[in-house]
């Protein structure tokens, strides 16, 4: 096995400009402190690991991948192209990409070593469990350049140094920096038309159905949850900061304790059958049927945001939706669909919420009813 890595490697160095000392190249430190040699314009990259593909299309430099990893060929309930990756609804042609390896960052030399197109950059989210930087730059000859993803809260700005970074590796700091204005100002247009909201006046709330690892029912939430967050809504399954602020499964009695005045369903739920249907749930549990959210009819789907991890995306549209549902005098002007493809317009290039939403059975942003069966 070794001599076949070095073998494919030694053509590898004699046919591709991409690693020769002779070809223009200069130094950078990637997201994990690493220092790496990059060539100066890279044109050919591949994107490793949970959501590197995304940002990828982000800074409208999707044409430069070379290969994909086994998730974004994946097919499925969660895994539909339309329905849980706008970045792939938007441009499928992605996922006939040749495959490199397999999913998170388990990448393989071999597939990469074999590629037509060799990339000149690999990028990697980094993760504990997956293939290390440094082991695959050794074992491919290719630069990577690692970096942690990030989310839009705690890590608000681990998330732009990965877009900045990536974009200055591409020779593109311009759109980087044009997506990071965009982030930066969606969230304070979101927070500014609530900042003048009372706390007593901010209605209790509540997200069920959220995935984690495949769709779950009503007691699977987010007390951190981003759209929430955003808006300044009253989450009752909220939890001080920085304790347990990823997906929780609750008790339903907690649940029937918490009363919500407002219910809003992550409707990735609906494509894990009956077993782990949160509209199920309400519309067969009786116990639930005492919820003021259900007695009075304020039921609403929103977008999943967690596929491959964020979509980022997704949560801004999210976020303008609830916004929307809790405080209609403060979004009068805001139609959320609009809103959603004009987010999806210049983050992937297209308005692809139509698909996206055809994935869910058109219910996004709309009033949901509990479902018998």
């Amino acid at each position: 096995m070794r001599r076949r890595y070095a073998f494919m490697f030694a053509l590898f160095l004699l046919f591709s400009p991409a690693f020769s000392s002779l070809a223009g190249a200069r130094a950078i430190r990637d997201g994990m402190g690493r220092t790496v040699e990059i060539p100066d314009a890279v044109e050919r990259v591949l994107c490793s690991g949970s959501g590197c593909l995304r940002l990828l299309v982000y800074l409208n430099a999707q044409d430069r991948a070379v290969g994909v990893d086994s998730a974004e060929k994946r097919t499925g309930p969660l895994a539909s192209l339309h329905s849980s990756k706008p970045y792939l609804a938007a441009h499928p042609e992605l996922s006939g990409l040749p495959l490199f390896g397999e999913f998170r960052g388990m990448d393989n030399p071999e597939l990469i070593l074999g590629l037509s197109r060799q990339p000149q950059v690999i990028f990697k989210v980094f993760a504990p469990s997956a293939v290390q930087p440094d082991e695959l730059q050794a074992k491919t000859g290719i630069p990577v350049v690692a970096f942690e993803y990030g989310n839009l809260s705690d890590q608000k700005e681990t998330f732009f140094a990965a877009l900045r970074l990536m974009a200055d590796v591409l020779g593109v700091k311009e759109r980087g920096e044009s997506v990071v204005a965009f982030f930066e100002e969606q969230m304070k247009g979101i927070r500014s038309r609530t900042a003048c909201v009372a706390p007593e006046k901010r209605r209790r709330c509540y997200v069920g159905g959220v995935a984690y690892k495949g769709p779950h029912g009503i007691t699977s939430t987010e007390p951190g949850y981003p759209p929430f967050a955003l808006v300044g809504a009253e989450n009752v399954a909220s939890v001080p900061a920085g304790k347990g602020m990823g997906t929780a499964t609750i008790a339903k009695e907690k649940l029937l304790e918490w009363d919500p005045a407002v219910f809003f369903i992550d409707l990735s739920t609906t494509t894990g059958g009956k077993e782990a249907n949160a509209l199920i749930e309400l519309g067969t549990d009786s116990s639930l049927a005492t919820i003021a959210a259900v007695r009075n009819g304020e039921i609403y789907g929103v977008l999943p945001y967690n596929s491959y991890s964020i979509n980022f995306g997704s949560i801004l549209a999210d976020a303008w939706f609830v916004g929307k549902i809790l405080y209609p005098e403060l979004f009068a002007d805001v139609d959320p669909v609009k809103k959603a493809d004009e987010i999806y317009s210049f983050l992937v290039g297209k308005p692809v919420f139509p698909m996206v939403n055809s994935g869910y059975g058109n219910q996004v942003f709309t009033k949901l009813s509990p479902q018998k069966d």
